[in-house]
């Protein structure tokens, strides 16, 4: 698969996610997942976030950038896990094109906060579980409880966004 196509695969399945969960690794090497906002952007192998100069989650990112972004869609039953490397930007046109009155809520000067930082991150690779629909994976669970042979739950592959 080409980086073109794979690219358009995880696009198409993190379209309206709203959150996510981001996975850093701490100053005691622990691993974190907090969730976080994805831009209203179309998906072109980049992603960006804004968070809080004085979050954690900056902190461990300036810190140890290799980074992982799980995404669900538990109604359609389908499941992308992105691997990444972030980075913090001072990019003003990018911060605007991004920028939405849901920051507000954290940011109360707005997008002039002095704490707000935007977030690139640089993807790697993906892991894609797509369902077969959930009326075909709920027959195909149970098919196998009946037969003890393993039913098309959808399927599961790993794709290079690099």
């Amino acid at each position: 698969m080409s980086r073109e196509e794979a690219v358009q695969r995880v696009a198409a399945l993190i379209k309206g996610i709203k959150f996510c969960m981001l996975v850093t690794q701490t100053d005691q090497g622990r691993l974190h997942s907090r969730p976080v906002t994805t831009q209203e952007q179309d998906f072109d192998g980049d992603l960006w976030f804004i968070g809080g100069k004085d979050t954690e989650w900056v902190h461990d990112i300036s810190q140890r950038p290799e980074i992982n972004l799980a995404y669900a869609q538990p109604d359609g039953q389908n499941y992308v896990s992105i691997t990444g490397r972030a980075r913090l930007v001072e990019d003003r046109a990018k911060l605007e094109e991004v920028w939405s009155d849901f920051y507000k809520a954290y940011f109360p000067e707005g997008i002039d906060d002095p704490n707000v930082q935007l977030i690139h991150v640089d993807t790697h690779g993906a892991e894609l579980w797509e369902s077969s629909g959930k009326l075909a994976s709920a027959f195909a669970l149970a098919k196998g409880l009946v037969t003890g042979e393993r039913g098309d739950m959808g399927s599961n592959e790993t794709v290079s966004l690099e």
